[in-house]
């Protein structure tokens, strides 16, 4: 295993273990979810380089247009959390209400 390729499967690893043991915010849940993204699309784009096929290049692009997608929703998810609830606590969200 490479140095490259330890360092993506840490931060990917790193990310994952800060959104299962840290989730009592919703903005750190958010943040371990584009870390983990990153390093998903660090990953591809080391794959197809690796394997130095040009049909396989597009990919990483649409995953980091998915992921700024996904960082948008969760965004505006968090300030209508704030608005409503006016807090970003998951302990305070009560999901079965209205």
């Amino acid at each position: 295993m490479t140095p490259t390729h330890l360092a993506f499967s840490s931060a990917f690893l790193l990310a994952l273990v800060g959104l299962t043991l840290h989730r009592t915010r919703l903005l750190s849940a958010l943040i371990c979810l584009e870390g983990m993204m990153l390093s998903l699309f660090i990953g591809l784009t080391l794959w197809a380089l690796q394997l130095d096929a040009t049909a396989h290049l597009s990919s990483p692009m649409f995953l980091l247009a998915l992921s700024a997608c996904e960082a948008s929703t969760g965004l505006a998810l968090l300030v209508a959390t704030a608005r409503t609830h006016g807090s970003d606590r998951l302990q305070s969200l009560n999901l079965l209400q209205c």
